[in-house]
């Protein structure tokens, strides 16, 4: 498995294709959570589970304030269909040339197959990363990882206010 970008590091920026026509980069979602989920491949089985996953949860993901970005290196051509296919409600970015560009800046390419690693990455309102996982290319890694990081995000900013102190004297 590739050495990903460890939480703490400022995520790099991008600008990747989302259909064949439009483009989005990472710097357009400043002052919002992102999720960046790496997989290897379009219509491979476990990527289509873990995809079609975080479709289901993707309200959850969205109820904690962060955005769903899926990355491999097929072409968005090959996304468009995919996303049909399975019904996704979320971009899906060509990471296709220079292909695997992107993945390499986060650490999460693999260089002998020619795929992403199955990484995924939370990044905060600052574009910090805020955690990181990669999974055994064959197995999904399911969501609970990234929905306890936007958890522990949201504890985070919850202020510690003394009920004591908070009290109105009267």
């Amino acid at each position: 498995m590739a050495e990903i970008l460890p939480p703490g590091r400022p995520a790099p920026d991008f600008r990747l294709r989302v259909t064949p026509d439009q483009m989005l980069s990472l710097s357009e979602l400043s002052g919002r959570r992102v999720v960046l989920a790496f997989y290897p491949a379009d219509w491979s089985p476990v990527c289509g589970d873990q995809m079609a996953l975080y479709n289901q949860v993707l309200a959850e993901f969205r109820d904690r304030g962060a955005s769903l970005l899926g990355i491999s290196v097929d072409g968005a051509w090959c996304h468009q269909a995919f996303a049909k296919d399975r019904n996704l409600h979320f971009p899906l970015l060509a990471d296709f040339e220079p292909k695997g560009a992107v993945a390499r800046s986060y650490g999460a390419y693999r260089d002998g197959d020619g795929v992403a690693e199955r990484a995924l990455f939370v990044i905060d309102e600052n574009g910090t990363i805020a955690w990181s996982h990669c999974s055994p290319i064959a197995v999904n890694p399911g969501a609970d990882g990234i929905l306890d990081a936007l958890d522990r995000l949201n504890a985070s900013e919850t202020p510690n206010v003394d009920p004591e102190s908070s009290r109105i004297a009267g």
